[in-house]
């Protein structure tokens, strides 16, 4: 450790906390209770002993499967689809890339009822691309595997663009400008410069991606329907099972309570500091 870091350390120590300060750590320490408190009671309520069986029960197994098969399908969709967004985002220089980036924001802030309200305005059979897709080949999305997927993306695209964006705005401009007088091409310049120097970008949002259509509950029951084996996703499933087998919609809910701080801890040495 350094001289000066311990120097620091030592005065951070030393220092009294004074009225104003001990205010702000005990708000602190209630805002990291209503947090901690919750998660604590899941994990205290838990039968540890029977977590196994009813991992693999009829009811649960399923819904995870299916759970992190779209969630991993989703999170590819936003990577060949949100990291070409995110680079044009972050280099473009028109008045209207402000209105773009607040109109693929906005699914961060909408009511995910109404994110699946707007799906099925769409993707439904009467919806503005599902009618002529249905017309066309007579296939329907909602109530499908796929309407999961299209939930998932709709809710999750938004966090894998605004995070890979911010990371690529942290490239200097001036590497585009000399591998542009190199002869490069802006496709070669995206793939070989932008993408190997915002990789860490790239992996902390296709990680956050994954987690948060993992999570999505409210798009996909009014989209895709909640139907066990199609469409029912874990989070529907600890919903069904809250009702029938309450220590099954625990286990599955510590379950991805531990997915979720795995992707955590993915990103904690990646852009969360």
């Amino acid at each position: 450790m350094r001289p000066t870091s311990q120097r620091r350390r030592a005065f951070r120590r030393a220092r009294p906390l004074g009225p104003g300060r001990r205010t702000l750590v005990a708000l602190s320490a209630v805002a990291v209770a209503v947090i901690v408190v919750p998660l604590v009671a899941l994990l205290l309520r838990v039968d540890w002993t029977g977590l196994p069986s009813r991992l693999t029960s009829p009811l649960v197994w399923p819904a995870v499967r299916l759970s992190l098969i779209t969630a991993t399908v989703t999170t590819l969709l936003a990577a060949v689809l949100g990291t070409p967004l995110a680079w044009v985002l972050a280099r473009s220089r028109s008045r209207w890339a402000g209105w773009v980036r607040a109109l693929v924001t906005v699914p961060l802030v909408l009511p995910p009822v109404v994110g699946g309200v707007a799906l099925l305005m769409a993707y439904g059979r009467n919806g503005l691309v599902g009618m002529p897709v249905a017309q066309l080949i007579g296939v329907t999305i909602p109530f499908t595997p796929v309407a999961v997927v299209l939930a998932q993306t709709f809710v999750s695209l938004p966090f894998y663009v605004v995070a890979v964006e911010g990371s690529m705005r942290s490239v200097d401009e001036r590497l585009d400008q000399v591998a542009a007088t190199l002869g490069a091409s802006p496709l070669r310049i995206f793939g070989q410069v932008a993408i190997p120097l915002t990789l860490p970008g790239v992996a902390g949002g296709a990680a956050l991606a994954w987690a948060r259509a993992l999570g999505e509950f409210g798009a996909t029951i009014t989209f895709a329907g909640n139907f066990t084996g199609t469409t029912q996703t874990a989070p529907l499933a600890v919903y069904v099972a809250l009702d029938s087998d309450p220590q099954a919609a625990l286990a599955l809910s510590v379950l991805m309570l531990g997915l979720c701080v795995s992707v955590l801890g993915v990103m904690r040495g990646r852009w969360l500091r």
